[in-house]
């Protein structure tokens, strides 16, 4: 049995997921979601893109909820699977898509934007100039991605098709279940995940910053440090592997 106990924050059917597999480990976690999933209603130029599909050298999709709503509208407007290749940001993600029997791309290593932009398939699906790269994401999220796209020519267009929104949750909800729980470290799977632990801990948070943070990426990582969590570590991945993987690495803290 781990001397580990984590608070899982992943929206409520991935958290339980999560915290299954790690039962199997000896972990003991407590989930508390911090991210709603909206989706967003679909309008004439969401349904536009869809139709112009085919029009597309390459097809990105940034996270479980874009690829699951984002099927759910190609059903409507294709008979067919697009024949294009398509992109996943996470392991995961791609496993969804690949299910539909689709053509998917993902980094071998890195759940993260920075890991896909180095799969040499992207980079040979853009080559040519002009090349269209459609993002299924959700609403206002970050634009790394796509800068980095048109600086080496595509042309970039979002399919936003989800908001995410913080749960509602008692004041104090967070340091009550940490406390009553005992745990001793926070697990988070995006930026928006971390400023919404950020924001329900209020008064609290920097008492909770002491707590050791896993979270999936370099970019999350700066985050968090820079919001003045004290044990940040990158499991470079948001899947169960990764997170297992920086757990044995990591101390467990004495509290």
């Amino acid at each position: 049995m781990s001397a580990w106990r984590l608070l899982l924050t992943r929206p409520r059917d991935e958290s339980a997921a999560l915290a299954s597999t790690l039962a199997e480990a000896g972990i003991f976690s407590s989930a508390l979601p911090l991210l709603d999933i909206e989706p967003l209603s679909v309008d004439d130029t969401q349904r536009a893109l869809i139709r112009q599909l085919d029009q597309y050298a390459a097809v990105i999709v940034v996270s479980k909820p874009a690829a699951r709503l984002g099927l759910a509208l190609l059903d409507q407007h294709w008979a067919q699977p697009s024949t294009q290749p398509w992109f996943s940001v996470g392991a995961a993600t791609g496993q969804i898509l690949q299910a539909r029997g689709l053509n998917v791309g993902t980094p071998a290593e890195g759940d993260d934007s920075e890991a896909l932009l180095d799969l040499p398939a992207l980079r040979d699906a853009i080559a040519h100039p002009g090349a269209r790269v459609l993002i299924l994401r959700g609403e206002g999220g970050r634009e790394l991605l796509a800068e980095r796209l048109r600086e080496q020519g595509a042309n970039v267009d979002y399919l936003e098709l989800y908001r995410r929104g913080l749960p509602d949750y008692p004041e104090a909800e967070l340091p009550r279940r940490i406390a009553a729980e005992r745990l001793n470290g926070l697990v988070v799977s995006s930026g928006q995940g971390f400023e919404h632990l950020r924001q329900l801990a209020g008064n609290a948070w920097p008492r909770l910053a002491q707590l050791p943070l896993f979270v999936p990426s370099p970019r999350v990582a700066e985050l968090a440090r820079a919001a003045g969590a004290q044990t940040v570590v990158d499991c470079r991945g948001a899947n169960a592997t990764a997170l297992l993987t920086a757990l044995r690495e990591q101390p467990v803290p004495v509290l």
